[in-house]
């Protein structure tokens, strides 16, 4: 029988990837404007390799940019760069189609819970600016537990927090690497979600259900716990 659902947070409850890429193309048009020489489409691909380089909660990129362009250090134009940012990422921030209402059907079920990689302040900002903060009973995050999806640890974690067996639990993720690979390896069932388009070259893995809308999930579940 199951008991528990946990949840990953960007590309499975909203569309983070359209999401950072406007806000990223936004802070570049802003720092133009603010007097940062350059065509927009080649400091947009500086930025992202500077995301690349330094990973995606490196709190300096804008000033890394500067230096990595060669260009001296400008509070005004770094400024730009994170308001603009960070007014596209909280105007375009809302739940997948089907989030809020699936998850309070589940509630009825389920024990809810997010086990997320990533920093704990901005997981649970995300979470509250969707407004499903409330709808979960526990947020696991790598920078509390110390360790990162794929390992099992964090898994563990998650249920321990529920009171809950790893067989009694699934783990809901848009990435078969980690979400998938990592909660089958901690003996958890698995479903992957598909909800943005242009990813059905994306291999299912270990996956026990895939589903293509949030509103499949229930049923998916209902299937799962079928043959538990």
């Amino acid at each position: 029988m199951l008991k528990a659902v946990f949840f990953d947070i960007d590309n499975t409850l909203y569309d983070s990837t359209t999401l950072a890429r406007r806000a990223r193309l936004n802070s570049i048009r802003a720092m133009i404007d603010a007097g940062l020489e350059g065509e927009e489409e080649e400091l947009y691909e500086r930025l992202k390799q500077v995301i690349a380089r330094f990973g995606s909660n490196y709190p300096k990129h804008y000033d890394e940019l500067l230096r990595v362009l060669g260009v001296p250090w400008s509070p005004k134009i770094v400024a730009a760069g994170v308001v603009a940012y960070e007014r596209t990422k909280f105007g375009y921030l809302m739940p997948f189609p089907g989030v809020i209402p699936t998850l309070l059907e589940l509630r009825k079920r389920y024990r809810l819970g997010i086990v997320s990689n990533g920093i704990a302040v901005k997981q649970w900002e995300k979470l509250i600016n969707l407004g499903v903060h409330h709808l979960f009973e526990c947020v696991i995050t790598s920078e509390e537990v110390g360790c990162e999806k794929p390992e099992a640890e964090i898994f563990h974690t998650a249920v321990q927090a529920l009171g809950v067996e790893v067989e009694e639990s699934v783990m809901v993720g848009d990435c078969p690497n980690t979400d998938v690979a990592g909660a089958k390896r901690a003996g958890m069932r698995a479903v992957l979600v598909r909800l943005r388009g242009g990813e059905e070259g994306v291999e299912a893995g270990e996956a026990d259900a895939v589903v293509h809308d949030f509103r499949e999930l229930p049923e998916a579940l209902r299937r799962i716990e079928s043959v538990v």
